[in-house]
C-alpha cells in the first residue's frame, strides 16, 4: 500500500509499505477514505518530538472496515467508521474513569512518571515510538487495535469531511472548553487560530460563552476563525501585550474567565527566543502559555491544549499561585466526548468542514506538510485522499 512515512525532520515521503494485518482478535483493518494533517504532526515533522526510524504518520482518519478480528462483534466489513486518535483498551483504570488517553495497556512505553523520553501515557496513532510506535492513518490502510471500543459508526447522511474531525481537533477544542465548566455568558480567550483553536471557538459558542476572543499572529487565520465561528479576533503584536490588554479591556480589567492555549511549544519565535531556548536546553518556548497566564482572570481557568514536551526555566509558578488559576491540560479524552459531538454534527448545531483550505491526494503529502508548516497559501487545514 501507499503511505506517508517520516524519514527524519522535514522529510516525509510517499512510500510503498507492507499492508497491515490483524495482530489481535480485537483489531480491525480499515481502508482509509479520508485523513488529515494535524498541527501536532508538525512537531514530529520539525524534529521537536523525535522519531528515530521510519513510521507511517497520521492520527486523524476514517474509512471503511476491510477485515475484523475474531472478537469484533460490533463492526463488520463495509461499515464506515471514524476513529479516535488515542488507542485505548476500554477496560483499564483510566479507560473506566473517562481518561482513555492514559490507557495502561496500549503503550509499552507507559508509566506513571510522565518523563521526556520514557513513561508516557496511552498510545496514539502515528505518533512516534514514545506513544506506542503504531503506524498511523495517512495511508491507504491502517490497523486499528481495540476496535470494539474506539471506532464509531458514521451515519449514511453525513459525508467524510463532515465527520473527519471528530477524530481529534473537534474533541480537542471541545475538551478545552469543557474543562472551563462554563455556565453561560463567560468571556473565553483562545490563543491560536489554527484548526484546534477554531474548534475551541466553535465549542465555546456551542457551550454558551458570552464573548469569545481568538488571538493569532496571522490575519488570514483570524479571518478564517471569524468566518467559521463568528468570534472576535485580535492580531498578536508586541509579544502578546496588546492581546492581553484587549482581553482585559473587555472584562472590566479582570481578564478572561477561561483561556485556552492552542499553540504549544513551537510558536513563531524571534532569534532571541530561539537563543534563550538553546541556552536553557529547552525545546521551543512557553511565551504563548505565559500570555495566557496573564490574560486569564484571578480564580479563572487555563486549558492547555498545545503540546509541551520538556521542562522550562523561569516558569511563572508564583503568578499562577497568586492568581489562583486552575490549570487543566493534556491530550483530549476523545472517547468520552465523541458520541455527544457526533450528535451535534448530525443535528446541524456545529459544522466542522469549513476549516478545510486544502484538499490533496496522499501522493502530494510532502507538499501538504510543507505548506502547512510554513503557513503558505493561506493554509489552515489539509485533508488528504489516499486513493487519488
Amino acid at each position: 500500500m501507499k503511505a506517508a512515512v517520516i524519514h527524519g525532520p522535514r522529510n516525509v515521503q510517499y512510500d510503498t509499505v507492507d499492508d497491515p494485518i490483524i495482530q489481535n482478535n480485537r483489531d480491525i483493518i480499515l481502508k482509509v477514505t479520508a485523513t488529515a494533517i494535524c498541527g501536532s504532526d508538525l512537531h514530529i515533522y520539525s524534529g521537536g518530538i523525535p522519531q528515530p526510524k521510519p513510521m507511517v504518520l497520521g492520527h486523524e482518519f476514517m474509512g471503511i472496515v476491510e477485515e475484523t478480528g475474531k472478537s469484533i462483534t460490533n463492526l463488520k466489513k463495509g461499515d464506515r467508521v471514524v476513529v479516535p486518535f488515542p488507542i485505548a483498551c476500554g477496560g483499564c483504570f483510566f479507560c473506566k474513569h473517562d481518561s482513555p488517553v492514559n490507557c495502561e495497556h496500549s503503550n509499552s512505553n507507559y508509566g506513571p512518571e510522565g518523563g521526556l523520553l520514557t513513561e508516557k501515557g496511552g498510545a496514539l496513532f502515528g505518533y512516534t515510538d514514545l506513544y506506542g510506535g503504531y503506524d498511523g492513518g495517512q495511508a491507504q490502510y491502517v490497523r486499528v487495535p481495540y476496535a470494539d471500543y474506539g471506532p464509531r459508526l458514521v451515519p449514511d447522511n453525513l459525508t467524510d469531511e463532515q465527520v473527519l474531525f471528530l477524530t481529534d481537533i473537534f474533541p480537542t477544542g471541545y475538551t478545552g472548553i469543557d474543562w472551563g465548566n462554563l455556565q453561560g455568558g463567560e468571556t473565553v480567550a483562545i490563543f491560536g487560530s489554527g484548526p484546534v483553536g477554531i474548534m475551541a471557538a466553535k465549542s465555546a459558542v456551542l457551550c454558551g460563552a458570552g464573548h469569545v476572543i481568538i488571538v493569532d499572529t496571522l490575519q488570514y487565520r483570524l479571518d478564517k476563525a471569524a468566518a467559521a465561528a463568528g468570534v472576535d479576533t485580535v492580531l498578536w503584536e508586541d509579544d502578546g501585550k496588546n492581546a492581553i490588554e484587549y482581553i482585559r479591556s473587555k472584562t472590566n480589567n479582570r481578564g478572561a474567565d477561561l483561556c485556552v492555549e492552542a499553540v504549544g511549544f513551537e510558536p513563531d519565535r524571534t532569534f532571541f527566543d530561539k537563543a534563550k531556548a538553546v541556552i536553557n536546553m529547552e525545546s521551543g518556548s512557553t511565551k504563548v502559555l505565559e500570555a495566557c497566564i496573564s490574560a486569564v482572570r484571578r480564580n479563572g481557568t487555563l486549558s492547555i491544549l498545545g503540546v509541551y514536551p520538556t521542562p522550562y526555566d523561569n516558569f511563572p509558578v508564583g503568578q499562577i499561585f497568586d492568581k489562583g488559576i486552575t490549570i487543566k491540560c493534556g491530550q483530549a479524552p476523545v472517547h468520552k466526548y465523541i458520541d455527544t459531538l457526533l450528535d451535534h454534527v448530525q443535528s446541524g448545531r456545529v459544522r466542522l468542514d469549513d476549516v478545510i483550505t486544502h484538499r490533496l491526494p496522499l501522493s502530494e503529502i510532502a507538499k501538504g506538510y510543507d505548506i502547512f508548516k510554513k503557513k503558505e497559501d493561506n493554509c489552515v487545514k489539509v485533508v488528504l485522499d489516499p486513493w487519488s
